[in-house]
């Protein structure tokens, strides 16, 4: 019989996994507007997950989740992150520190959830750590685009 908390478990890890690889390739390419848009608007999709009854938590839960994923955990990423000109070009530049940040952060959400697992079911556990990390991302993401538009506004520097 499959446990679900070791699926949910094996389901994080892998999760933070493929964060990070993403995470590296995308540093590999010039950043765009789209490239900074289209993550938040693609994760907005798993607020589907309410239509369940299941996962339903409520509305005060939902919003103070929201707020400690855009107010407290968000400021690491912010703080470990910024854009600069590359030429014609603009690229993310992460501290060494950024990937330390992202591991500690799914730790805390990690080990959080078997508090929350105790007087919550599974699913609404996913759901108020959905809308966490989705503040999280959020607020993150508006950042990286107020510092785009700042620099596309910039001039490039000119050639020699």
């Amino acid at each position: 019989m499959i446990n679900p908390l070791q699926t949910s478990a094996v389901a994080s890890v892998l999760g933070l996994i493929g964060v990070m690889i993403w995470r590296v390739r995308e540093g590999r390419s010039a950043v765009t507007a789209r490239k900074i848009i289209i993550p938040p608007l693609g994760m907005a999709t798993g607020f589907c997950m309410f239509f369940s009854p299941q996962f339903r938590v409520p509305l005060l839960w939902a919003a103070i989740a929201f707020l400690i994923g855009a107010v407290l955990l968000a400021w690491p990423l912010l703080a470990t992150s910024r854009l600069e000109r590359d030429g014609d070009a603009i690229m993310m530049r992460r501290s060494s520190a950024f990937f330390g940040v992202v591991i500690a952060l799914a730790a805390i959400r990690y080990f959080a959830r078997d508090y929350f697992d105790s007087i919550l079911t599974i699913q609404q556990t996913a759901g108020l750590f959905f809308i966490l990390a989705f503040g999280m991302i959020l607020r993150w993401r508006l950042k990286m685009l107020s510092q785009y538009r700042i620099l596309t506004a910039q001039r490039a520097p000119a050639q020699s």
